[in-house]
């Protein structure tokens, strides 16, 4: 019996990647390294925020009514929702300074096509070209 192919590697076409100059490498490092550092920064500040924001709400919450409570509770959740959005950040910027390492930085995860300068300059942690995004948000 016949193995099924792999969909990840089906169909890819063999492209020759293309070494960068130690300096650009360099440049690229430093830019999303710089980028880490501006979110997590901006992470603890939001910690920081919603730390005491709770306090606040835990001191004042004599004679709240269910209206109120459903409030704060929204709010709290809105808060820790923008929180986990910038770790998921940090965390696809940190993937992106592995993939430099690696040497797999600029090619597409899924078809290996290089991935476009603007696309890069846009979205310094793509992992995926256009075409293969593309479809992942189709499905």
């Amino acid at each position: 019996m016949a193995k099924p192919a792999d969909t990840r590697t089906a169909g890819r076409k063999p492209v020759a990647k293309a070494t960068r100059s130690a300096a650009e490498t360099e440049k690229i490092r430093a830019a999303l390294a710089a980028r880490r550092d501006e979110l997590r920064a901006e992470y603890d500040q939001t910690l920081s925020e919603i730390t005491e924001l709770q306090r606040d709400r835990l001191t004042d919450s004599a004679g709240d009514d269910q209206a109120d409570t459903g409030t704060k509770t929204f709010e709290r959740e809105q808060e820790i929702s923008l929180a986990n959005s910038i770790l998921e950040r940090i965390t696809q910027v940190e993937r992106a300074l592995e993939r430099l390492d690696e040497g797999g930085y600029g090619w597409c995860e899924r078809c290996g096509n290089p991935i476009p300068v603007e696309r890069l300059a846009a979205f310094p942690s793509a992992t995926l070209c256009v075409t293969c995004k593309q479809l992942e948000e189709r499905r």
